[in-house]
């Protein structure tokens, strides 16, 4: 596996595995609720990812294999998260804890000593097992019931005064 900056004839099949891995890994947020479903979805489109990728301010990286993507995820310039989702193909085969481990180093050569998210439901326990700490109430984002702010300060000298 690789992981790598996304490239912008890759939209598509980013916009694919962001699609799947919300409809078919997050049913504990979506509870397959078509509403909520649709918007979730809705900037999930290959000319929004195209966008992302050229974002100035975002780091779009890809954990590939071969040709094929098992996974997307983004963190901007501030050290926000703002992707990480695996495609159901690749899941539960440390995709997303390697590719996580690389938006915080990329956060941190951009300097910044934390990095922060809002989780889903779905992916609350990953987070705290990777060293991430709840900061604030749930926000119920797309309609959801959960959506939870959350923290790590990333290890190393600190960059400050």
């Amino acid at each position: 596996m690789l992981i790598r900056k996304a490239r912008s004839d890759e939209a598509a099949v980013i916009c694919d595995v962001l699609r799947r891995s919300i409809a078919e890994l997050c049913g504990t947020d979506h509870h397959d609720d078509p509403a909520i479903l649709r918007s979730w979805l809705v900037n999930k489109t290959p000319k929004i990812v195209e966008g992302w990728i050229a974002e100035p301010d975002n780091s779009l990286l890809v954990a590939v294999e071969g040709e094929t993507v098992l996974a997307v995820g983004a963190v901007r310039t501030d050290g926000e998260i703002t992707l990480n989702y695996v495609s159901p193909d690749a899941r539960f085969k440390g995709v997303s804890r390697a590719l996580l481990a690389q938006l915080e180093v990329t956060a941190r050569e951009q300097g910044n000593d934390v990095c922060h998210l809002i989780s889903t439901e779905t992916a609350h326990r990953f987070y705290l097992s990777c060293g991430y700490e709840d900061c604030g109430v749930p926000q119920g984002k797309f309609g959801t019931t959960s959506s939870y702010p959350m923290l790590k300060r990333l290890a190393g000298e600190s960059r400050g005064p």
